[in-house]
């Protein structure tokens, strides 16, 4: 019911956003009908994501599940896709810093440091 009542109330809150740039009217039971359509199209989308993670033997729903959904809708595949490739790339970024931390904790030296340690060995070694 939480739920129910949260999907109505930002669905108002859309609408009336709508109503104050279009200069247009929403009647309640508008409000009402849209609201409980994002509501069960929502639960339509669960299942369905349910059913894509289950069907490749999986518990856990992913991105590639999100994407399978949104694949007749070029522009929201396309958001999906990109919004995904960005949590991914700083994800990496997060774990590359957290490597180089534990790493100087524990006094290893990073990829960088290694190397200008050969190269200055290399320097003295020559000299």
């Amino acid at each position: 019911q939480r739920l129910r009542a949260a999907v109505h109330y930002t669905v108002g809150c859309l609408c009336q956003e709508v109503e104050e740039d279009k200069d247009v009217q929403f009647s309640k039971q508008s409000i009402a009908a849209i609201s409980e359509i994002t509501f069960r199209q929502c639960e339509i989308f669960a299942k369905d994501l349910e059913m894509f993670a289950r069907h490749a033997k999986r518990t856990t729903v992913t991105t590639e599940d999100v994407k399978l959904l949104a694949r007749r809708s070029n522009s929201l595949l396309k958001y999906i896709t990109q919004k995904s490739e960005e949590l991914a790339s700083n994800n990496m970024e997060q774990r590359e810093k957290k490597k180089k931390k534990s790493s100087v904790a524990k006094g290893e030296k990073t990829p960088g440091e290694q190397e200008a340690a050969v190269t200055e060995n290399e320097e003295s070694n020559t000299a």
